[in-house]
Protein backbone atom coordinates (compact mmCIF):
# COMPACT_ATOMS: atom_id res chain seq x y z
CA UNK A 1 0.00 0.00 0.00
CA UNK A 2 1.60 3.26 -1.08
CA UNK A 3 1.99 5.48 2.39
CA UNK A 4 -0.16 7.55 1.86
CA UNK A 5 -2.99 5.61 1.83
CA UNK A 6 -3.09 5.50 5.65
CA UNK A 7 -3.85 8.85 5.69
CA UNK A 8 -6.29 9.20 3.41
CA UNK A 9 -5.04 9.10 -0.17
CA UNK A 10 -3.90 7.04 -3.26
CA UNK A 11 -1.48 8.30 -5.65
CA UNK A 12 -1.70 6.65 -9.45
CA UNK A 13 -0.19 6.69 -12.74
CA UNK A 14 3.75 7.30 -13.78
CA UNK A 15 4.84 10.26 -11.98
CA UNK A 16 3.62 9.52 -8.41
CA UNK A 17 4.89 12.83 -6.74
CA UNK A 18 2.59 14.92 -8.96
CA UNK A 19 -0.76 13.31 -8.74
CA UNK A 20 -2.42 12.71 -5.34
CA UNK A 21 -5.88 11.72 -4.89
CA UNK A 22 -8.64 12.33 -2.42
CA UNK A 23 -10.23 8.67 -1.65
CA UNK A 24 -14.13 7.64 -0.80
CA UNK A 25 -14.07 5.89 2.31
CA UNK A 26 -16.67 3.95 1.00
CA UNK A 27 -17.61 2.82 -2.61
CA UNK A 28 -20.85 0.77 -3.13
CA UNK A 29 -20.77 -1.05 -6.37
CA UNK A 30 -23.84 -2.91 -8.36
CA UNK A 31 -22.28 -5.96 -10.01
CA UNK A 32 -24.08 -6.19 -13.43
CA UNK A 33 -23.32 -7.96 -16.38
CA UNK A 34 -22.43 -11.84 -15.37
CA UNK A 35 -25.30 -13.24 -17.99
CA UNK A 36 -24.08 -10.87 -20.44
CA UNK A 37 -20.45 -12.23 -20.22
CA UNK A 38 -21.36 -15.25 -20.53
CA UNK A 39 -23.93 -15.12 -23.46
CA UNK A 40 -20.90 -13.70 -25.27
CA UNK A 41 -18.50 -16.54 -24.73
CA UNK A 42 -21.73 -19.49 -25.30
CA UNK A 43 -21.60 -20.29 -21.65
CA UNK A 44 -24.31 -21.27 -19.39
CA UNK A 45 -25.34 -18.15 -17.59
CA UNK A 46 -23.96 -19.86 -14.16
CA UNK A 47 -20.52 -19.86 -15.61
CA UNK A 48 -20.48 -15.92 -15.63
CA UNK A 49 -21.95 -15.67 -11.95
CA UNK A 50 -18.56 -17.76 -11.21
CA UNK A 51 -16.43 -15.54 -12.63
CA UNK A 52 -17.92 -12.46 -10.63
CA UNK A 53 -17.43 -14.21 -7.69
CA UNK A 54 -14.00 -14.46 -8.05
CA UNK A 55 -13.74 -10.63 -9.42
CA UNK A 56 -14.99 -9.94 -6.40
CA UNK A 57 -12.08 -11.09 -4.28
CA UNK A 58 -10.09 -9.49 -6.62
CA UNK A 59 -11.77 -6.23 -6.17
CA UNK A 60 -11.88 -6.32 -2.49
CA UNK A 61 -8.49 -6.72 -2.48
CA UNK A 62 -7.48 -4.08 -4.59
CA UNK A 63 -10.24 -1.87 -2.42
CA UNK A 64 -8.27 -2.81 0.78
CA UNK A 65 -5.26 -2.04 -0.78
CA UNK A 66 -6.05 1.08 -1.95
CA UNK A 67 -7.07 2.26 1.78
CA UNK A 68 -10.86 2.00 0.98
CA UNK A 69 -12.33 1.55 4.71
CA UNK A 70 -15.83 0.01 3.09
CA UNK A 71 -17.00 -1.64 0.45
CA UNK A 72 -20.42 -2.83 -0.51
CA UNK A 73 -21.44 -5.13 -3.01
CA UNK A 74 -24.94 -5.74 -4.77
CA UNK A 75 -24.38 -9.52 -4.98
CA UNK A 76 -28.34 -10.62 -4.70
CA UNK A 77 -31.25 -8.47 -4.65
CA UNK A 78 -34.68 -8.67 -3.79
CA UNK A 79 -36.13 -8.99 -7.26
CA UNK A 80 -33.48 -11.21 -8.73
CA UNK A 81 -35.85 -14.02 -7.12
CA UNK A 82 -37.82 -13.10 -10.30
CA UNK A 83 -35.11 -15.18 -12.19
CA UNK A 84 -35.37 -19.16 -13.20
CA UNK A 85 -35.48 -21.10 -9.92
CA UNK A 86 -32.30 -23.05 -11.02
CA UNK A 87 -30.54 -19.95 -12.03
CA UNK A 88 -31.12 -18.59 -8.56
CA UNK A 89 -30.80 -21.56 -6.37
CA UNK A 90 -27.03 -21.84 -8.36
CA UNK A 91 -26.08 -18.28 -7.67
CA UNK A 92 -26.76 -19.41 -3.87
CA UNK A 93 -24.55 -22.46 -4.23
CA UNK A 94 -22.00 -20.48 -6.09
CA UNK A 95 -22.03 -17.34 -2.93
CA UNK A 96 -22.06 -20.13 -0.48
CA UNK A 97 -18.69 -22.50 -1.98
CA UNK A 98 -16.94 -19.10 -2.52
CA UNK A 99 -16.95 -18.08 1.50
CA UNK A 100 -16.83 -21.64 2.26
CA UNK A 101 -13.35 -21.69 -0.16
CA UNK A 102 -12.54 -17.97 0.49
CA UNK A 103 -13.48 -17.17 4.56
CA UNK A 104 -10.07 -18.06 5.97
CA UNK A 105 -8.24 -15.96 3.09
CA UNK A 106 -10.49 -12.66 3.65
CA UNK A 107 -9.55 -12.68 7.39
CA UNK A 108 -6.15 -13.29 6.44
CA UNK A 109 -6.57 -10.36 4.10
CA UNK A 110 -7.92 -8.25 7.28
CA UNK A 111 -10.96 -8.02 5.46
CA UNK A 112 -14.12 -8.20 7.64
CA UNK A 113 -17.53 -9.72 5.44
CA UNK A 114 -20.80 -8.57 6.53
CA UNK A 115 -24.04 -9.63 5.24
CA UNK A 116 -26.50 -7.00 4.75
CA UNK A 117 -30.30 -8.08 3.70
CA UNK A 118 -33.29 -10.31 4.72
CA UNK A 119 -31.95 -13.52 5.29
CA UNK A 120 -35.06 -15.33 6.45
CA UNK A 121 -35.89 -16.37 3.05
CA UNK A 122 -32.27 -17.88 2.13
CA UNK A 123 -31.34 -21.08 2.14
CA UNK A 124 -30.27 -22.36 5.68
CA UNK A 125 -26.69 -23.84 4.41
CA UNK A 126 -26.01 -20.34 2.81
CA UNK A 127 -27.08 -18.85 6.40
CA UNK A 128 -24.77 -21.15 8.05
CA UNK A 129 -21.73 -19.96 5.67
CA UNK A 130 -22.47 -16.26 6.20
CA UNK A 131 -22.69 -16.89 9.89
CA UNK A 132 -19.35 -18.14 10.19
CA UNK A 133 -17.40 -15.94 7.76
CA UNK A 134 -18.86 -12.59 9.45
CA UNK A 135 -17.73 -14.29 12.85
CA UNK A 136 -14.34 -15.80 11.17
CA UNK A 137 -13.72 -11.80 9.82
CA UNK A 138 -15.30 -10.31 12.71
CA UNK A 139 -11.35 -8.67 13.78
CA UNK A 140 -10.70 -7.56 10.28
CA UNK A 141 -9.20 -4.04 10.17
CA UNK A 142 -8.83 -3.11 6.70
CA UNK A 143 -11.75 -3.12 4.91
CA UNK A 144 -15.40 -3.80 5.75
CA UNK A 145 -17.14 -5.81 2.84
CA UNK A 146 -20.83 -5.59 2.90
CA UNK A 147 -22.38 -9.08 1.22
CA UNK A 148 -25.83 -7.44 -0.25
CA UNK A 149 -27.69 -10.83 -0.03
CA UNK A 150 -32.26 -10.36 -0.94
CA UNK A 151 -31.29 -6.88 -0.14
CA UNK A 152 -33.45 -4.00 -1.57
CA UNK A 153 -33.30 -0.40 -0.60
CA UNK A 154 -36.91 -0.43 0.32
CA UNK A 155 -36.82 -3.42 2.52
CA UNK A 156 -33.57 -1.55 4.31
CA UNK A 157 -36.08 1.49 4.69
CA UNK A 158 -39.13 -0.80 5.78
CA UNK A 159 -37.64 -3.18 8.34
CA UNK A 160 -35.71 0.46 9.74
CA UNK A 161 -39.57 1.99 10.09
CA UNK A 162 -40.86 -1.00 11.31
CA UNK A 163 -38.32 -1.19 14.57
CA UNK A 164 -38.75 2.60 15.10
CA UNK A 165 -42.64 2.32 15.18
CA UNK A 166 -42.15 -1.25 17.69
CA UNK A 167 -40.25 1.23 20.06
CA UNK A 168 -42.62 4.26 19.38
CA UNK A 169 -45.16 1.76 20.29
CA UNK A 170 -44.11 0.50 23.36
CA UNK A 171 -43.12 3.64 24.83
CA UNK A 172 -39.38 3.73 24.28
CA UNK A 173 -39.47 6.87 21.48
CA UNK A 174 -41.87 9.26 20.86
CA UNK A 175 -42.75 11.07 17.66
CA UNK A 176 -39.79 13.83 17.68
CA UNK A 177 -37.67 11.41 18.28
CA UNK A 178 -37.58 10.37 15.05
CA UNK A 179 -35.08 12.26 12.52
CA UNK A 180 -32.61 11.30 9.73
CA UNK A 181 -29.88 10.05 12.53
CA UNK A 182 -32.13 7.77 13.89
CA UNK A 183 -33.59 6.65 10.94
CA UNK A 184 -29.66 5.98 9.49
CA UNK A 185 -28.82 3.61 13.08
CA UNK A 186 -31.60 1.56 11.95
CA UNK A 187 -30.52 0.61 8.63
CA UNK A 188 -28.30 -2.36 7.71
CA UNK A 189 -25.61 -0.08 7.53
CA UNK A 190 -25.88 1.98 10.83
CA UNK A 191 -22.65 2.87 12.03
CA UNK A 192 -20.96 3.27 8.52
CA UNK A 193 -20.59 6.43 6.46
CA UNK A 194 -22.86 6.90 3.53
CA UNK A 195 -21.38 5.38 -0.25
CA UNK A 196 -19.34 8.22 -1.54
CA UNK A 197 -19.52 6.93 -4.77
CA UNK A 198 -21.95 4.35 -6.87
CA UNK A 199 -20.06 2.19 -9.47
CA UNK A 200 -22.47 0.28 -11.87
CA UNK A 201 -21.00 -2.15 -14.18
CA UNK A 202 -22.43 -3.31 -17.38
CA UNK A 203 -23.33 0.46 -18.76
CA UNK A 204 -27.46 0.60 -17.10
CA UNK A 205 -28.41 3.61 -15.57
CA UNK A 206 -30.39 3.00 -12.77
CA UNK A 207 -29.80 2.22 -9.32
CA UNK A 208 -32.10 -1.21 -9.26
CA UNK A 209 -33.37 -0.71 -5.58
CA UNK A 210 -29.61 -0.49 -3.59
CA UNK A 211 -29.14 1.37 -0.66
CA UNK A 212 -31.79 4.14 -1.35
CA UNK A 213 -31.47 6.11 1.81
CA UNK A 214 -27.69 5.78 1.85
CA UNK A 215 -26.81 7.02 -1.96
CA UNK A 216 -28.88 10.40 -1.70
CA UNK A 217 -25.55 12.63 -1.88
CA UNK A 218 -23.02 9.59 -3.59
CA UNK A 219 -21.35 10.24 -6.82
CA UNK A 220 -22.41 7.87 -9.79
CA UNK A 221 -20.40 6.27 -12.22
CA UNK A 222 -21.62 3.72 -14.48
CA UNK A 223 -19.13 1.82 -17.07
CA UNK A 224 -20.27 -0.55 -19.75
CA UNK A 225 -17.27 -2.81 -18.39
CA UNK A 226 -19.28 -6.11 -17.34
CA UNK A 227 -18.61 -7.10 -13.78
CA UNK A 228 -17.06 -10.45 -14.59
CA UNK A 229 -14.57 -7.83 -16.89
CA UNK A 230 -13.93 -5.31 -14.32
CA UNK A 231 -10.31 -5.24 -13.16
CA UNK A 232 -8.57 -2.91 -10.43
CA UNK A 233 -7.41 -0.50 -12.90
CA UNK A 234 -11.18 -0.03 -13.59
CA UNK A 235 -11.57 0.47 -10.07
CA UNK A 236 -9.03 3.07 -10.07
CA UNK A 237 -10.09 4.73 -12.74
CA UNK A 238 -13.33 5.60 -11.40
CA UNK A 239 -11.68 6.89 -8.29
CA UNK A 240 -10.35 9.01 -10.16
CA UNK A 241 -13.50 10.27 -11.51
CA UNK A 242 -14.52 10.78 -8.30
CA UNK A 243 -11.61 12.89 -7.42
CA UNK A 244 -12.64 15.08 -10.15
CA UNK A 245 -15.83 15.94 -9.27
CA UNK A 246 -17.14 18.60 -7.29
CA UNK A 247 -19.19 17.81 -4.45
CA UNK A 248 -21.77 20.35 -3.80
CA UNK A 249 -24.52 18.65 -1.19
CA UNK A 250 -26.91 21.22 -2.54
CA UNK A 251 -24.02 24.30 -1.89
CA UNK A 252 -21.49 25.99 -4.15
CA UNK A 253 -17.77 25.39 -4.77
CA UNK A 254 -17.93 21.80 -2.95
CA UNK A 255 -19.02 23.63 0.34
CA UNK A 256 -22.22 22.10 1.14
CA UNK A 257 -23.37 26.04 1.35
CA UNK A 258 -23.46 29.41 -0.28
CA UNK A 259 -20.37 31.09 0.42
Amino acid sequence: MHPLASRGFVTYGPSRKEETLLLPSHIAIIMDGNGRWARERGKPRLSGHRAGAEVAKRISIAARDMGIAYLTLYAFSTENWKRPPAEVQGIFRILEDYLHREMEALAGYGIRMRCIGDRAALPASLVRVVDESEHLTFSGPRLTVNLALNYGGRWDIVQAARSIATDAAEGRLAPSDVDEDLIAARLSTAGQPDPDLLIRTGGENRISNFLLWQLAYSEVYVTPTLWPDFTPNDLSSAVRAYEARDRRYGGLNGQGGLP
